[in-house]
């Protein structure tokens, strides 16, 4: 397996200063009084064919939890993990079978809460300084895993707003063949926009709404 070059200036400068960012600016909502259910995610980036990456996953319509939906791998806290870093390498690992000895840990963020299921979520930052091979290592949890150019995550033609049947309407994300939207879309969207990689449509338009349950 071959190392990668190091990460870029953007993703080295967004780490740096990871202890200025507050839970506020990840999310809308505040952490519970009883600190809420622990688990993490790791967002990991990596220097794919197209430049820098991101690894996302789509969970199986069978999943336990949030069906059918893309995320970052991850998952609940176990009492074997010793920390956050922990949990969420371990859960890429079972999800995706990468090798967690080939990822850099670049920060961690603050705890983001997730109302409708009351876990209290740690976003983990990451290199993939040796990428390994991935798949959908737990079929009953994952049905595919991608690696989605940073290129086309920051482009307008596939920014979207996506509209719940609820009424409720958040960014998203119309790559790779997946709607990235809920908690992960407004994750990555906070996190490019701290980076200072999201712009305004150049044609001064906004983002077209998708209607999510006509997805």
């Amino acid at each position: 397996m071959t190392t990668t070059p190091g990460p870029p200036e953007w993703l080295r400068d967004l780490a740096a200063r990871v202890e200025t960012i507050g839970t506020e600016q990840l999310s809308r909502f505040p952490i519970p009084a009883d600190g809420g259910r622990p688990s993490a995610v790791l967002m990991l980036f990596g220097d794919g064919p197209r430049g820098t990456d991101l690894l996302l996953i789509q969970r199986s319509r069978s999943s336990r939890s949030h069906a059918g939906q893309p995320a970052f791998p991850g998952g609940a806290t176990d009492p074997v993990d010793s920390d956050a870093v922990a949990t969420a390498l371990r859960e890429a690992h079972e999800e995706t079978g990468l090798d967690p000895s080939g990822v850099d840990v670049l920060a961690q963020l603050p705890g983001v809460p997730v109302p409708v299921s009351g876990f209290v979520v740690t976003p983990i930052l990451g290199w993939w300084r040796r990428p390994s091979e991935v798949y959908a290592a737990d079929p009953a949890e994952v049905e595919s895993v991608a690696r989605v150019p940073v290129a086309d995550l920051i482009d307008p033609e596939f920014r979207v707003k996506v509209r719940h049947p609820s009424g409720y309407v958040g960014p998203g994300f119309d790559v790779a063949g997946m709607l990235v939207w809920g908690f992960t879309g407004v994750l990555l969207e906070r996190l490019l926009e701290l980076a200072g990689l999201l712009t305004v449509p150049s044609d001064g338009t906004s983002e077209r709404v998708v209607d999510l349950q006509q997805w």
